[in-house]
């Protein structure tokens, strides 16, 4: 293909989110539940840290 017969690049569509809010208090609940079973204290710390990131999108509910 010679560039005057080449197609223009596409510009990159509209991005979309990923997650509803909805979602985010979905995650939020499961780790909740997750971290009160587990007793590894590592593992805890990145479930904390997960949950309080995905709580930075979506306000706890009081």
């Amino acid at each position: 293909m010679t560039e005057e017969t080449a197609a223009p690049p596409r510009e990159p569509g509209r991005a979309r989110a990923l997650f509803s809010t909805a979602d985010f208090r979905l995650l939020r609940t499961a780790l909740t539940a997750y971290a009160r079973q587990t007793d590894d204290r590592e593992e805890l710390a990145r479930i904390n840290a997960l949950h309080h990131r995905l709580g930075t999108y979506v306000p706890s509910d009081g």
